[in-house]
């Protein structure tokens, strides 16, 4: 019998972004494009909002520079209890991360 281990994890862009006082999406489009990454305002949105996927390394490189944070900071990766459903973000409701 293999036992498989499942693994989760939590993208926190959205915390990390609030943060810094970033509270729009569309504030981190000049800052992603400055560093070279050109996304759509729908695109950052759904970074920011929904874990993503998939993910460049030069995406990934541009936001730890502009949060001055590492990966690790971005994504939180924990083993899955059997009885654990797989959670990729953090809450969607941004009440509490508004000024």
């Amino acid at each position: 019998m293999t036992i498989t281990r499942k693994i989760g994890y939590r993208w926190k862009l959205r915390q990390l972004l609030a943060m810094k006082g970033i509270y729009l999406t569309t504030g981190l489009v000049p800052l992603l494009d400055e560093r070279g990454v050109g996304l759509s305002r729908h695109q950052v949105f759904r970074l920011v909002t929904q874990p993503p996927k998939r993910l460049s390394m030069e995406t990934l490189a541009a936001l730890c520079d502009i949060l001055s944070c590492q990966p690790s900071d971005l994504i939180e990766v924990y083993e899955l209890d059997d009885r654990e459903a797989p959670s990729t973000s953090e809450p969607t409701s941004a009440g509490h991360l508004t000024p």
